[in-house]
């Protein structure tokens, strides 16, 4: 069984409890995540971009998270939305125009030709296909 993203942040339970009430819309973007705050009677000024790496919402663009220490409520809405978590990882995939979304089976069972036998490739790591070694 593997860890729960919210055991690899820290954050407060204020944070967490916002992260799970408030209307929370999503974007996918070439970036990372969009993430709007529809709780709000001007939702369009409470927007700002999540970035994913590894599968960890690591940075928000908004004023807390460069303000205060932990997690924003912004990457902990990331985080507790496993399909959103799921989506911003595999959106590298999705075709521009809408179109299919490539096999994940058939592209983990090929070894990509740019890596080293124990350094990924830039592409592998910024995916999250493989990982750095330790």
């Amino acid at each position: 069984m593997s860890e729960h993203i919210l055991n690899r942040l820290q954050y407060t339970n204020r944070s967490l409890k916002r992260a799970q009430y408030e209307a929370f819309e999503f974007s996918l973007t070439d970036r990372g995540v969009l993430v709007r705050n529809g709780s709000y009677a001007d939702p369009e000024n409470h927007e700002y971009l999540v970035t994913v790496r590894n599968g960890v919402p690591t940075d928000c663009e908004c004023p807390a998270n460069a303000r205060f220490e932990g997690a924003c409520k912004h990457r902990l809405a990331v985080a507790i939305r496993t399909p959103i978590l799921q989506a911003a990882q595999k959106a590298n995939r999705i075709m521009a125009d809408g179109g299919a979304v490539e096999s994940l089976e058939s592209e983990a069972e090929v070894e990509c030709e740019m890596c080293l036998e124990e350094i990924p490739c830039w592409e592998c790591y910024r995916t999250g296909k493989k990982e750095l070694p330790e």
